[in-house]
């Protein structure tokens, strides 16, 4: 194939192959789209004429559209592109906007309990004209997939990161604690119980923290869960009422929580929180400053995370 013939790819070209791809059809493509049906046929035909391999089987009739292999490969490319083309477009309007933007930031809850008041109150303090507008989601993975397609400007995230294109900065490491009910004889004796008596324990856990997962490779055995919730404050009033014990992050429970008592787990590794970002794009002035603002909250909260 002639290399120069890539030069008249074009996204709309790929577009329109990702529509395709999602809708099964080029009618419903064109709707999704905008177009009509007949200008992402053209599209298509022309970016098969380009790259010179059929990117899409036609059963005709009412039978669903499908890529080929070549189709399914060229689309991974298509979905990346696109999204560095998301990325640019924030990165503009970020630097058109400068101080007086607006900061894009994913937190999930107890990020948004324990660190954000402070944060947002020294944050607003020293930057008034910028506003912050904050994306909540218990998997910090849906997370770093908004600022890999530019959709947010920074989030809270667990270390470590997924694969993409990021930079981070640690803010704080959380150690794990047992959640009983208050007066258990476990609270009570002079060591924690051991990771082989935790594993016996019916345990309410999070759904979707994937420290979770990580924290569960410790273990020799499988962890028996009877509740998993992605709401801190149901997760602790189910300890309370004696549904079984949690197996959290510290920062993730009310310590004040009388129904309850935390039992610090010093053998299993704590939870590391950062905040991250996408690699290559511009970080505006705010951007660096909340930052900064953020490192400086969460190493005053450092020793309350950790602390018995």
């Amino acid at each position: 194939m002639e290399p120069d013939r890539w030069l008249g790819v074009e996204l709309r070209h790929f577009l329109a192959l990702e529509a395709v791809s999602r809708e099964h059809s080029f009618a419903k493509a064109a709707v999704a789209l905008g177009y009509t049906q007949s200008a992402v046929s053209q599209q298509i035909a022309t970016l098969e004429r380009l790259v010179g391999q059929k990117l899409v089987e036609r059963p005709g009739g009412p039978k669903p559209v499908s890529l080929t292999e070549a189709g399914r490969l060229l689309l991974t490319h298509a979905e990346a592109i696109a999204a560095r083309v998301a990325a640019a477009q924030a990165d503009l309007t970020a630097l058109e906007d400068g101080e007086a933007g607006t900061l894009r930031v994913g937190v999930f809850q107890s990020v948004g309990q324990r660190i954000l008041p402070e944060l947002m109150r020294r944050y607003l303090a020293s930057w008034p004209k910028v506003g912050v507008s904050l994306t909540e989601s218990a998997d910090d993975s849906d997370l770093l997939a908004q600022v890999e397609r530019g959709e947010l400007d920074l989030t809270f995230s667990d270390l470590p990161l997924t694969e993409g294109p990021f930079e981070s900065v640690e803010l704080l490491r959380d150690p794990y604690v047992l959640v009983v009910p208050a007066g258990s004889e476990l609270a009570k004796r002079s060591s924690p119980p051991s990771l082989r008596e935790v594993a016996q324990f019916q345990l309410i856990g999070h759904k979707y923290c994937r420290t979770r997962i990580q924290i569960e490779t410790v273990f020799r055995e499988p962890l028996d869960y009877v509740f998993q919730s992605d709401h801190n404050q149901t997760v602790q009033a189910l300890v309370a009422a004696g549904v079984g014990m949690a197996l959290v992050p510290r920062l993730t429970m009310d310590a004040q929580d009388e129904s309850t008592e935390l039992i610090d787990l010093p053998k299993l590794p704590p939870r590391v929180i950062a905040l991250a970002w996408h690699r290559d794009r511009y970080r505006t002035p705010a951007a660096r400053a909340f930052v900064d603002t953020a490192q400086a909250v969460c190493t005053e909260l450092e020793p309350e995370a950790v602390a018995a």
